[in-house]
């Protein structure tokens, strides 16, 4: 059992140490954050989605955001596509599971905004379909996949593809990317003085 988990937490280590000596990795996402800052400075927002644990990492995002990350402040605009269990359930039950993301990018996106794809093989068809939908609506597009980066990198206008092929060890660098990201958003809003104008 010891080994196991000393072999869980190890595999973690490796994979994070593979995301952080990746500089093209860690400088895609520092532009993903600029084009995030400067969505918001324009009065836009930022929508997230995904399945299962994607899912919970898209509600986490979202919540750090609206809420706060580290900083006392003012909420920053930000959409999960997977936290309206009625939208949802509606849309799968009438149309197709497979719609149920790109129907609300469609009814709730806006030119300018940032979406947030989030699938561990980059194939998860719902998502790949709501990355198309935003394109058609001129939404930059963001993939947080694993190292394959799936369907959803040859979509996206950003893919930030960690280095792993093991689910689990992807959920962790994904919800680190996104802490992250919006440590990074959060900081440079209040530098610029964002909160002090909403």
């Amino acid at each position: 059992m010891k080994d196991y988990i000393r072999n869980n937490i190890q595999e973690s280590v490796d994979a994070k140490i593979r995301l952080l000596q990746d500089e093209k990795l860690c400088s895609l996402i520092e532009n993903v954050c600029g084009l995030c800052i400067e969505a918001y400075r324009k009065g836009n927002k930022i929508l997230v989605c995904g399945n299962g644990g994607s899912a919970s990492d898209a509600q986490h995002m979202t919540g750090e955001l609206v809420g706060r990350y580290k900083i006392e402040r003012a909420g920053i605009p930000a959409i999960s596509l997977n936290a309206n269990t009625a939208v949802m359930t509606a849309l799968g039950n009438d149309y197709d599971y497979d719609s149920i993301f790109s129907k609300q990018v469609k009814a709730l996106g806006a030119a300018g905004d940032v979406l947030f794809v989030i699938s561990t093989s980059g194939n998860s068809m719902n998502t790949v379909l709501a990355a198309k939908q935003a394109k058609a609506q001129k939404i930059t597009t963001v993939a947080l996949t694993g190292e394959g980066g799936g369907k959803l990198k040859e979509i996206c206008d950003y893919t930030i593809n960690v280095p792993s092929a093991n689910t689990p060890r992807i959920q962790e660098m994904h919800i680190l990317v996104i802490h992250t990201i919006c440590g990074i958003i959060e900081k440079e809003l209040k530098e610029l003085g964002f909160f002090e104008e909403n």
